[in-house]
């Protein structure tokens, strides 16, 4: 049978460490009063000892928790690099991070799934949160910063400039030769999947090119929902020569119907993602994208955050980061260019 090992207490700090509960209590929550040499004595003791104060208890005494929590849908490429960034800008900040997301990795977004995240997490578990790509408003109780807000939102957020990213992407086809451009839209309710249409359509009316609507497929920005849609675009009578879709996870899934329907990229096809997830540059051939430095979205989302908890902020509530187009193996000229 396994011994199950007792949780570290207060008490036990203190009697190895030989001074009082009161002098372990001051040390663990930052009270005045304990000298320099005790303090590191009683660190020093409860990193040996493995010791974790309630976070229940914790909060109770001091009115928060000093954790914050990512809150999130599925756990994807994009929701990993987020992550990276979060955990990056809290480091060394007294401050912790957790993250809570459906078990379903890629289940069909269902409205209101952040709310119930966020009334299990509000208040006893964590200060406030972060929520990736909301479906709607987000309201809570504590402090919250959205990560690709939803449209129309007056919320905290952070976001790339996903009209001028998706504008970019577009021209690069449009400067190959292309002139039939296939999309593949995210979910309509988000305004980062708004705003990479509207870029799209700026592009081709820019160029003086009709904007088709029979090229363009609605996502919600779940890989397998761009399946069936590149299919029908590469299916047509006169298929595009190009696709860009406003998703990493989006424009591989096209890439692998592009396979399957023995359809070459870059030859035949031009695919152009959205992101620059790892896996754009390791898939062969190379994905051509547009990088939002999702770390950078994570990394300002907590830095905000964090601040918003200590009331410290002072900037904006809305940030914007720039982006840039990484041109790989999947985009070239059209045959028609070429011959």
């Amino acid at each position: 049978m396994t011994e199950v090992n007792a949780p570290v207490t207060m008490s036990d700090v203190a009697r190895v460490a030989g001074v009082s509960t009161a002098t372990v209590s001051r040390v663990v929550n930052g009270h005045y009063g304990v000298s320099a040499n005790t303090v590191a004595h009683v660190r020093s003791t409860i990193e040996q000892l493995g010791y974790e104060s309630s976070l229940v208890a914790t909060s109770l005494r001091r009115s928060r928790t000093n954790v914050l929590g990512l809150v999130t849908h599925s756990f994807q490429s994009y929701t990993a690099e987020v992550l990276k960034g979060a955990m990056k800008a809290l480091s060394r900040s007294g401050f912790d991070l957790i993250v809570y997301a459906n078990s379903d990795l890629y289940g069909s977004y269902s409205e209101g799934w952040e709310r119930r995240h966020l009334t299990r997490l509000s208040g006893t578990l964590t200060d406030g949160c972060i929520v990736v790509t909301p479906w709607g408003e987000v309201q809570s109780r504590t402090p919250v910063v959205a990560i690709d807000p939803a449209r129309d939102t007056t919320s905290p957020s952070v976001m790339a400039d996903n009209l001028a990213g998706a504008t970019t992407a577009v021209e690069h086809l449009l400067a190959l030769g292309h002139r039939r451009i296939g999309f593949i839209a995210g979910r309509s309710s988000l305004e980062a999947a708004w705003s990479r249409e509207e870029g799209y359509r700026a592009a081709l009316t820019a160029a003086g090119i009709p904007v088709d609507p029979t090229l363009i497929g609605r996502g919600d920005f779940n890989p397998e929902s761009a399946v069936p849609l590149a299919r029908a675009l590469l299916q047509q009578a006169e298929p595009p020569t190009a696709i860009f879709a406003a998703s990493d996870g989006m424009a591989l899934k096209a890439l692998e119907v592009a396979r399957e329907l023995g359809v070459s990229v870059p030859a035949d096809l031009s695919v152009v993602g959205f992101d620059n997830i790892p896996e754009s540059a390791s898939t062969a051939p190379g994905l051509t994208t547009v990088d939002q430095s999702m770390y950078q979205l994570g990394y300002e989302a907590a830095r905000m955050l964090k601040s918003l908890v200590t009331g410290e902020w002072e900037g904006p509530h809305r940030i914007v980061l720039p982006t840039s187009l990484v041109v790989r193996s999947s985009t070239a000229p059209p045959k028609s260019t070429l011959a």
